[in-house]
This record gives C-alpha cells, sequence and structure tokens, in this order.
C-alpha cells in the first residue's frame, strides 16, 4: 500500500514512542519505536527468536503512516520461568532429610551442637522446588494489536514535531520574502544613478575618442543588462509563493523543499554576482544566511 498524506499536516521524521505489555501470566514486553531523517524509507525491525511472523505486518503497518526516515523497531519479551508452576517435589525432599540427618549424626559423634533446623529453612531451599513451566510467547495477534497504541502515539510525536516545523518554516519564508522586497526597492533606486553614470561615461568616452557611438551604446546596454537583478528578483518571490504552498500542502512535502531551498539560494548567489552595489550585496548575503537556516529546517521535514 502506498502511503498517500496529500492535504495532511507537515510531519517531521524525528519521533520516539515506547510502550509496555503484560499477558498476565508471566510474560512481559516492551517496545521501542523511533525515527530520524533519512533520503528516503529504512525500516528497521529488532524481533524476538520465533516472533518472525511480525515483520511483514509491522512493515506494512509502519508504511502506511510513514513515507520518509529512518524508523527503528524493537521488541523485547520477557518470559519468567516457573511462572506457569511451583511445587515442591517430594523425591528431592526425601534427599534433602535424608542428608540433614546424616549431618546431624556425625556433628553429634564430633561433639559438636547442631542447632534444631526449621522447616521454614528447608522450605526455602531451591533444590527442593520442581522447575515450572516457561509460559509461552504471547500471539501474534495479541502484539499487532498491543502495536497500535504505539504507532499512534509515535505518529503523534511526529505531527506534533511538524506543527512547530511548519511555524518556524513559516516565520523563515516571511523573513525572506521581506529581504526580496528590500533588494527589489534597492535595486530600484540604484536604477537611476547607475544610469546616469554611464550616460556620463558614454559621453566622456566619445568626446575623448573616435569610437563608434553606436558600438559603444551597445556595449553599455550589454554591461546594464549583466547587473539588471529583475528576473531574480522575480523568480525569488515565485520560489517564496511555491514554499507558502508547500506548507499550506503539508505531507511528505521534504524533498521538494530541499529543492526549492536550492534554488533560492542559487538565486540568491547570482544576485549577489550581479549586485554592483554595496547595500545590495549586504541584503544578497542576509538572504543567503535566511535560505541556509530555512534549509537546515526543512532537513527534518517528511
Amino acid at each position: 500500500m502506498v502511503n498517500d498524506s496529500r492535504g495532511a499536516p507537515i510531519a517531521s521524521m524525528t519521533g520516539f514512542a515506547a510502550r509496555e505489555g503484560t499477558d498476565g501470566r508471566g510474560t512481559t514486553w516492551g517496545w521501542e519505536l523511533r525515527s530520524v531523517n533519512a533520503r528516503g524509507l529504512d525500516l528497521r525491525l529488532r524481533l524476538p527468536d520465533g516472533l518472525g511472523a511480525l515483520e511483514a505486518p509491522l512493515r506494512k503497518r509502519l508504511s502506511e503512516v510513514v513515507s520518509r526516515g529512518s524508523v527503528s523497531l524493537s521488541l523485547r519479551v520477557h518470559r519468567e520461568t516457573g511462572a506457569v508452576g511451583h511445587a515442591l517435589d517430594p523425591a528431592r525432599l526425601t534427599v534433602v532429610m535424608t542428608q540433614l540427618v546424616q549431618v546431624r549424626r556425625a556433628a553429634e559423634a564430633q561433639g559438636l551442637p547442631i542447632a534444631p533446623v526449621n522447616p521454614a529453612t528447608i522450605l526455602s531451599l531451591r533444590t527442593l522446588a520442581e522447575t515450572g513451566e516457561t509460559p509461552p510467547m504471547p500471539a501474534p495477534e495479541t502484539l499487532l494489536a498491543d502495536a497500535e497504541p504505539l504507532i499512534a502515539a509515535f505518529s503523534e510525536m511526529r505531527a506534533e514535531e511538524g506543527a512547530a516545523l511548519a511555524q518556524l518554516l513559516s516565520a523563515q519564508i516571511d523573513h525572506i520574502e521581506a529581504l526580496i522586497i528590500e533588494a527589489a526597492q534597492i535595486a530600484r533606486d540604484r536604477a537611476e544613478p547607475q544610469a546616469a553614470r554611464l550616460r556620463a561615461a558614454v559621453a566622456s568616452l566619445v568626446e575623448a575618442t573616435d569610437i563608434d557611438e553606436a558600438r559603444l551604446l551597445q556595449e553599455v546596454a550589454a554591461l546594464a543588462l549583466k547587473t539588471d537583478v529583475t528576473e531574480e528578483i522575480d523568480r525569488l518571490h515565485a520560489h517564496v509563493a511555491a514554499a507558502r504552498a508547500l506548507v499550506a500542502q503539508g505531507g511528505p512535502v521534504g524533498r521538494k523543499f530541499d529543492f526549492l531551498t536550492q534554488e533560492l539560494n542559487r538565486e540568491a548567489n547570482t544576485l549577489c554576482s550581479k549586485s554592483q552595489d554595496a547595500a545590495l550585496t549586504a541584503i544578497g548575503l542576509d538572504l543567503k544566511l535566511a535560505i541556509d537556516q530555512t534549509r537546515e529546517q526543512v532537513q527534518n521535514v517528511e
């Protein structure tokens, strides 16, 4: 069954849950389910000998609730020997009593006093007890039913951390957008002074040399195009809109989000390389830092 979580809230790849169980007849067990971030889905199960039949249904169930992450599930079962029966062994009691009589006679022959033996002391001897039966392993159906609350608690923790991640990502996206708006304003403010400097440079060159003015204007236009960041600003705005859509979409969007942060970083790099302006370069560097911080958070998104 393919896990389709579209429309569900963002989930974190980090989660943990533990649970203890018993059958009330001397058998107890303990579950541990944990996950960390990973590029894909990696399920690792550690089950006791004799319970291999649990692996397939547990893998299927976990695949229904987890799309991505390194998930480890372990089960420990303890069966108390003798819990099903504990009785006095008459044959062993006869042997022990005979040995006690022999010890008393040998001590008296040597003149050594022997204190009377309390019956409770005799009964406390482990050699007198029959070894009880070891309880059977729990039924697979019992353990599978007991695993459901464990998986529910695990999913709840991942969802809670995912909700916190969504808030952090939304705040980071808002910050990135504010920096983009500021960069766009600086780019507009520098346009006219930059154009004036280019016009003055062209006029100076035309007066001082025999250079072809039309050719010079072509070169100046090409230079102006190389420093124009309008397309980068537009693409950054588009990527921010896509990031907001991913947060709203929810579900397993971690890989898409990671790719989107790479695209944001690429545009920020181009913005810095084309800025030719100290203020715009400073904003570009702030933008790269904000994108990098966002990508760190995205690494935990399923």
